[in-house]
């Protein structure tokens, strides 16, 4: 019983520390290659996935490829020195904000989540 009642004090404190300013505190994420980005923060924590899913029809249905919003753009900027990826953690760019937000990402289920990655058979 006793172990019952320190483990809710514990989750309490807990809790409290975590909202004492009314809010769940944001991940602290660290830009890469921090920069001009194709669009101000606000803008792209709003709609990234809209860009990226306009870009990606340009270059499925038109073969554009290589502009601004493109994923492999993104990567280049956003992935960790230490790691070269988006992905591996809660620092790390994507992944620590789709947690953050409890949004799937499934970019990388088909995609290569890493900074400098040519595809075999692709021509610069």
């Amino acid at each position: 019983m006793r172990y019952g009642v320190f483990l809710a004090v514990i989750l309490t404190f807990l809790a409290q520390l975590a909202w004492a300013d009314g809010r769940t505190q944001r991940p602290v994420i660290e830009i890469a290659n921090p920069g001009k980005c194709v669009a101000p923060a606000e803008e792209m924590r709003r709609n990234h996935m809209e860009m990226l899913k306009h870009q990606r029809d340009r270059t499925l249905r038109q073969g554009i490829r290589g502009e601004p919003a493109s994923l492999n753009a993104c990567i280049e900027c956003h992935a960790s020195k230490k790691t070269g990826s988006v992905l591996g953690g809660n620092e790390n760019f994507c992944q620590g904000c789709h947690t953050y937000a409890a949004v799937k990402l499934d970019c990388f289920e088909c995609h290569q989540p890493k900074a400098g990655f040519k595809a075999a058979g692709v021509r610069p």
